[in-house]
């Protein structure tokens, strides 16, 4: 009985601090949108607990982890992701990233959502050597969008 007891108290608090760090590291999961008629459509981010801003949104109507990245010029998907959104590989193309010079190749992204922010026949990347979950949001979405970082808060607002 002791043991039992020990094991479901392991299992709960497992669970608990599992949740935590999910929220520590997208802290945007439910993100503060404004979307009225008279208003431009904006979305404010929190910055997690490592300085970057990873939000949830929508490709082709798939939820993903987007992670803002104004040094991207592109939408960088990871091939495991590209995958399970069933995106196809294009024409190859070499890009430089931190790491150096790799092959990506193009996909067409018929919609981009983040909140209320939606654009939609965008090109982006396909990268196999990327791990991970999140999907770089590149300047091709970013672009169109007035950025305002203040503090821990970035504003991403329609022009």
């Amino acid at each position: 009985m002791i043991y039992a007891a020990w094991a479901l108290l392991l299992g709960m608090l497992t669970l608990f601090f599992e949740g935590r760090l999910a929220r520590q590291y997208n802290p945007n999961i439910a993100l503060q949108a404004s979307n009225s008629s008279d208003a431009p459509s904006q979305v404010t981010l929190k910055r997690n607990r490592f300085g970057h801003y990873v939000t949830s949104g929508t490709i082709n109507g798939q939820i993903v982890t987007f992670l803002v990245d104004t040094g991207a010029t592109r939408i960088s998907i990871p091939g495991n992701v590209a995958r399970k959104l069933g995106l196809k590989r294009g024409i190859p193309h070499r890009v430089m990233t931190a790491n150096g010079s790799i092959t990506v190749y193009s996909t067409f992204l018929e919609r981009v959502a983040l909140g209320p922010l939606e654009m939609r026949n965008l090109q982006g990347h396909v990268n196999p050597h990327m791990g991970g979950q999140e999907v770089l949001l590149g300047m091709n979405f970013l672009k169109n969008l007035e950025m305002i970082q203040r503090a821990n808060r970035l504003t991403l607002k329609e022009l």
